[in-house]
């Protein structure tokens, strides 16, 4: 399974852990991804996403519809 979020696209990043000595050995930073399910009225059907927390965030503030809406006009896509 990958690590990326299906509506940001965010994905695991490489960056280095730092010793107390300042050794520097490479290591990955991976987004918050939370698997949730939402049931979307205007199509009546219930989809599951596997989405990071800032995706979460906005679509408790807009809305689960529109917040779909908006990302497939900025050429996103979604399947459920």
């Amino acid at each position: 399974m990958s690590r990326i979020c299906d509506f940001t696209g965010r994905r695991p990043v490489a960056g280095n852990s730092v010793s107390h000595s300042h050794k520097k050995t490479k290591r990955k930073f991976y987004p918050n991804l939370q698997v949730k399910r939402f049931y979307i009225p205007e199509e009546d059907k219930w989809a599951t996403f596997k989405i990071s927390t800032a995706a979460l965030k906005n679509i408790n503030r807009k809305g689960i519809f529109a917040y779909i809406q908006e990302l497939r006009k900025k050429g996103v896509i979604i399947k459920y």
